[in-house]
C-alpha cells in the first residue's frame, strides 16, 4: 500500500458530498487529502475496526461485504470511482459495519474525520447531501434484504446481470454483451448464496435462451426475458 499527498479537484466534484462546494474549496480541499494504493485482493478496512475518516475512490472497483462466523460473505454492494465508503462509523462513533477488499488494483482518498466535521460546519450542504447518500444506502439494503429473503436465486443472480448490463454494457446484433462481474464465487457472494447454487441458477438461464456464456464474457440475448426472470418470486 502506497500514499502521496494530494488529490484531483476534478474527483472530488464526482462525489456528491463534494459536489455542493466551489471548484475553489474543492482544489483547497484536495491539496490537504492523502491518496492511498491498494493491490488486488488488498484489505482496505475490516469490520469492527475502528473508523476516523472516509474513504473515497479514485481508481478501482471495492467490494463492500459482511462476513458470518462460519467464514461465509455477503457482498452488499461493489463500488467504483466517485463513491465514498465508511459515513456511518465515521458519524456514529463505531466501528467499521463491513469489510471493504479492492476487486481490481486501485487508488482511494483518505478524508481525516476532523476535515470532514469542518466542511460540514462551515457548508451546511456538504451534511445534507452526506444525509441523502446514507438514506440512498439504507435504501438500497432494504432492497437487498427483500431479494434474499424473497427471491430465488435465480431471480438475484437475473437481477445482478441485468444492473451490468445497464451500467457497463455493450449493445451487439445479438444482444448486449458484459464481462462477468468477479469470478463465480464473487458472484455468488453478491446474491447471497455459494458457487455450486448460482452455477446452477446460471445454466438455467442459459437453457431458457435468455444469456449466452463464453469463458468471462456473457451475452443477454433476452432482455425483456431476462427481466421477467429477475422478478421471479418463491
Amino acid at each position: 500500500m502506497g500514499s502521496d499527498r494530494g488529490s484531483t479537484p476534478d474527483l472530488l466534484g464526482r462525489v456528491p458530498y463534494f459536489r455542493v462546494l466551489s471548484a475553489r474549496t474543492r482544489a483547497g480541499l484536495a491539496r490537504r487529502l492523502r491518496s492511498v494504493a491498494f493491490a488486488r485482493h488488498q484489505s482496505v478496512f475490516v469490520e469492527g475496526e475502528p473508523c476516523d475518516g472516509l474513504w473515497i475512490v479514485a481508481e478501482g472497483r471495492l467490494k463492500i461485504f459482511r462476513t458470518s462466523p462460519r467464514g461465509r460473505e455477503q457482498v452488499l454492494h461493489v463500488e467504483g470511482p466517485g463513491a465514498s465508503l465508511g459515513e456511518v462509523p465515521l458519524f456514529d462513533g463505531g466501528g467499521y459495519v463491513a469489510s471493504a477488499t479492492a476487486l481490481t488494483a486501485s487508488r482511494l482518498i483518505w478524508v481525516p474525520r476532523r476535515e470532514l466535521e469542518r466542511l460540514c460546519r462551515q457548508h451546511p450542504d456538504v451534511a445534507l447531501a452526506i444525509i441523502a447518500t446514507m438514506a440512498r444506502r439504507v435504501r438500497a439494503f432494504a432492497g437487498l434484504a427483500g431479494d434474499l429473503a424473497l427471491r430465488p436465486v435465480r431471480a438475484r443472480l437475473g437481477r445482478l446481470l441485468l444492473e451490468e448490463a445497464r451500467r457497463v454494457g455493450r449493445e451487439t446484433p445479438r444482444g448486449v454483451e458484459i464481462t462477468l462481474p468477479g469470478t463465480r464465487d464473487e458472484i455468488a457472494a453478491r446474491i447471497g448464496t455459494v458457487r455450486e447454487p448460482a452455477s446452477r441458477a446460471l445454466s438455467a438461464l442459459a437453457r431458457q435462451g435468455l444469456v449466452t456464456v463464453r469463458g468471462r464474457r456473457l451475452l443477454v440475448r433476452d432482455v425483456k426475458g431476462l427481466e421477467v426472470a429477475a422478478e421471479e418470486g418463491d
